[in-house]
């Protein structure tokens, strides 16, 4: 894993890469473990409704050329009240992009990964971020 963040361009990406590295490692309590390009801590098991199923990454990041990619499964919508005090950023449905990790709240960031990462490994929510909801 170590190797990959090293080899992250540009510059400024590889520099927000080892910042998440320590702001996950305490939201989660977890070490990182490489799943593709994506750097994850913890694992939940999802399951559709047509019955597939499978694991996936409690929280995770992925350091991209254009911006760094907090992945939030279970929704960026929950977070609403956060993400208006992160500084900029943009969304997608279970992803936050961020160019510039020196322009956001990291005090908030950090409570949106915590938040996140409880509720995935809390064994109640078992869809993925389009899907949304909990289950029993």
């Amino acid at each position: 894993m170590r190797d990959r963040i090293d080899e992250v361009t540009p510059a400024k990406r590889r520099r927000d890469a080892e910042t998440l590295l320590a702001l996950f490692a305490r939201a989660t309590h977890e070490e990182p473990a490489m799943w593709s390009s994506i750097v994850g801590y913890g694992t939940y098991h999802y399951r559709y409704d047509s019955g597939r199923e499978g694991d996936a990454p409690a929280a995770g990041f992925a350091p991209r050329k254009a911006a760094t990619v907090v992945y939030l499964n279970d929704g960026v919508g929950t977070y609403a009240d956060l993400l208006e005090e992160l500084g900029p950023h943009t969304t997608g449905v279970g992803c936050l992009y961020l160019k510039d990790l020196e322009a956001v709240r990291l005090d908030v960031l950090e409570q949106i990964v915590q938040r996140s990462y409880t509720a995935l490994t809390s064994g109640t929510y078992t869809q993925r971020a389009r899907e949304g909801g909990t289950q029993a």
